[in-house]
């Protein structure tokens, strides 16, 4: 049986990741620091049905400590490693670079380093869309040039794939950079647009709307971002960079008025300016991933805000 270590395995989407591989009979060694950037109890809710099984295995740690991480090598045989922790978001990049540096270069290294050392057969790097920046061609592509990086989450985030190029490049590594786009689903984290629009909405508290609502994103369902990842998982070698989303923007505006069908009220509004490091829009062109993982995207947006707004009451 493999064991797969998986890195930020308590949060959104690395809860999700190893639900799926204990389900599909893997070892699972989860990684995750457990810090304050939101509360601590929310990451617990999200591995707590999983502590009991045998095949399971949490350890608290920050990837940014080389020798805890090499312990933790050194218990167990790991065969393939995932990794999906990283300090997140864009504004908060802005007024904080170097925490941000740290963790997801100097983590994204060590992890790297123990790979090699340790003769794993697969790393799953887990990137952003953000690395498009301003990009003006669309859908983006793998191939487009990264000119355009206009944020210190996004800089860190090509890093950190430029680190994954090299560590191919000189030891041979499988690896495959994933570029998440915009993911929301059940156990969402609260800072991100989903919980706290839901959230606020729900509450009649007034929400914040960057811009003229015209923005968009390319909001991507969790349970198909979780099949992308185990399909990489599975099926690529070698080095490839490939984009996970569901091809199909949503502007602000709409997105906002699913959430309000859903949640049954509608949004106090309080228009601002767009913060700096935004950008106007994310879009994916997911061929290479039909191609290389027969990666599909199977749940639109309409669908998904109606299965996290039930999460959320039932939360």
């Amino acid at each position: 049986m493999q064991s797969i270590l998986v890195t930020g395995g308590a949060g959104f989407i690395g809860s999700h990741v190893c639900d799926k591989l204990l389900f599909e009979g893997f070892n699972v060694v989860c990684v995750d620091n457990f810090n304050k950037y939101y509360d601590p109890k929310i990451k617990n809710n999200n591995i707590r049905h999983n502590l009991k099984n045998k095949n399971y295995k949490c350890y608290k740690a920050d990837i940014i400590n080389y020798k805890k991480l090499a312990k933790i090598f050194s218990k167990h045989s790991i065969d393939k490693i995932i990794h999906l922790a990283a300090r997140a978001g864009v504004r908060p990049s802005i007024k904080n670079p170097f925490i941000y540096e740290e963790t997801n270069v100097k983590g994204t290294l060590n992890l790297l380093e123990l790979a090699r050392i340790n003769n794993v057969k697969k790393f799953v790097f887990g990137s952003s869309s953000s690395v498009y920046g301003t990009n003006k061609k669309k859908p983006f592509s793998e191939k487009d040039s990264l000119n355009n990086i206009i944020s210190p989450y996004a800089a860190t985030k090509k890093m950190g794939e430029e680190l994954c190029r090299s560590y191919h490049n000189l030891y041979n590594l499988n690896i495959t950079c994933l570029r998440f786009f915009t993911v929301y689903g059940p156990r969402g984290r609260p800072d991100m647009a989903p919980y706290k629009f839901t959230n606020l909405i729900n509450n009649s508290v007034p929400i914040e709307m960057y811009g003229d609502g015209n923005s968009a994103r390319d909001y991507t369902y969790i349970s198909d971002i979780v099949e992308g990842i185990i399909s990489a998982n599975k099926k690529t070698s070698g080095f490839e960079i490939i984009n996970l989303g569901d091809s199909n923007p949503v502007k602000l505006k709409k997105f906002i008025s699913i959430i309000e069908k859903e949640v049954g009220k509608k949004a106090i509004i309080k228009q601002r300016e767009m913060p700096k490091g935004d950008v106007p829009i994310t879009y994916a062109d997911i061929k290479k991933a039909d191609k290389l993982l027969k990666y599909k995207p199977k749940i639109k947006i309409e669908e998904g805000i109606k299965r996290f707004v039930e999460w959320y009451k039932n939360g």
